[in-house]
């Protein structure tokens, strides 16, 4: 399987998704102990949580609907894709794009009182190896000091226009530095903590932070290494994090979430200083490919993950989808691992419960301490 295939949905949602909901989309993609040991049921949780707004069909009643549902069992919504190149390189204001595409729905999310999570993602999120396809289509680069100095004007714009409560300033970057040519690697790092400078002297309030891509730290997806290589690189690299987003889809590396290491997150985070949140995974629910999964598989990794959460104080666990796609309703060509994240939701792409969404709303109603 490709490395970069947990990553399609959020470059596909997007590209497939804005012309139909212009004005109102956004979005963005050891051992433990058995779940069935006796042990004390925690009644508190330290983690927010949340949900993107990726509709089961691509309309806007859909999306609406998902997220009147959603919303009510979530504390967060994540924002998660690639700036807008096109229009960005293209003269359009940072300002005329956030109107446009995302003023609409986050005053909606906050009338939910949802906090927003944005992240900027600079490189593909299809193929980590590469650069942001609508960005090498205008015949540039994120090499060029030009276009960091544009990603930076657009990170300030949603600073002061959005006001999140977290800004993700560069995902998955410890894959990227495992696939990605040595310059466009050194270009994220150049134009994340110049943009972290910028935040700074503008004053956001918000938490700053990248994300890494946990089973890339364990040695599944880096390259010439199949063993724990951890995220020292990461750390010196992006110093200015505030908070580390983990991105996390074990299902491709464990056959059941019992065997998921206890200290999955925890060894990543030995000796870290700032908190972290899970900004994007789940667990599948379908048997798909060489996957197999079940929905009460999808249920004890909910009750698996919870455990893991707990072990480093998460500040936040983010689920990538509330409802599987309808693939039928979905635009063609369709990536052809689609089907393999399809099933990610808590419901099924009719908004009929899964047994992981009771899972999921036990957590939720966990008292959350600070």
């Amino acid at each position: 399987m490709r490395a970069d295939r947990r990553h399609f949905i959020k470059q596909t949602l997007a590209a497939s998704l804005m012309p139909a909901l212009t004005g109102i989309t956004a979005w963005g993609g050891g051992s433990g102990s058995a779940i069935g040991a006796t042990v004390p049921t925690p009644t508190t949780r330290t983690w927010q949580m949340g949900f993107a707004a990726t509709p089961t069909r691509p309309d806007v009643p859909t999306l609406l609907h998902g997220m009147d549902l959603w919303s009510q069992r979530a504390e967060l919504l994540i924002i998660h894709e690639a700036p807008p190149w096109k229009d960005l390189l293209g003269g359009v204001s940072p300002e005329a794009i956030l109107t446009r595409d995302k003023v609409q729905l986050v005053q909606y999310a906050r009338s939910k009182g949802l906090k927003l999570v944005f992240m900027h993602d600079l490189t593909n999120g299809l193929d980590r190896s590469a650069e942001e396809p609508t960005l090498l289509a205008t015949g540039h680069s994120l090499t060029e000091a030009a276009v960091q100095q544009i990603y930076r004007g657009y990170a300030l714009t949603v600073a002061r226009m959005l006001k999140p409560e977290y800004m993700g300033l560069a995902a998955e970057t410890n894959l990227t530095r495992s696939l990605a040519p040595a310059l466009v690697y050194a270009a994220v790092v150049q134009a994340a903590n110049a943009c972290a400078a910028d935040l700074r002297s503008a004053a956001y309030g918000g938490v700053v932070f990248c994300s890494v891509q946990v089973d890339t730290a364990w040695g599944a997806f880096a390259l010439g290494n199949k063993s724990f290589v951890g995220i020292a690189t990461d750390l010196r690299d992006f110093a200015f994090v505030q908070m580390w987003g983990l991105s996390s889809y074990p299902y491709f590396s464990y056959a059941q979430p019992e065997d998921i290491p206890a200290d999955y997150y925890s060894r990543l985070l030995s000796g870290v200083k700032v908190p972290a949140m899970v900004t994007e995974g789940g667990w599948t629910s379908g048997a798909v490919g060489s996957i197999q999964s079940s929905p009460d598989a999808q249920a004890r990794y909910i009750q698996r993950h919870a455990q893991l959460l707990d072990s480093i104080n998460a500040k936040g666990v983010i689920q990538l989808m509330y409802a599987d796609l309808d693939l039928s309703r979905w635009p063609s060509p369709q990536p052809p691992n689609l089907p393999l994240f399809a099933q990610l939701g808590l419901v099924d792409k009719n908004f009929a419960a899964k047994a992981g969404l009771a899972q999921w709303d036990k957590l939720f109603a966990r008292t959350r301490v600070v």
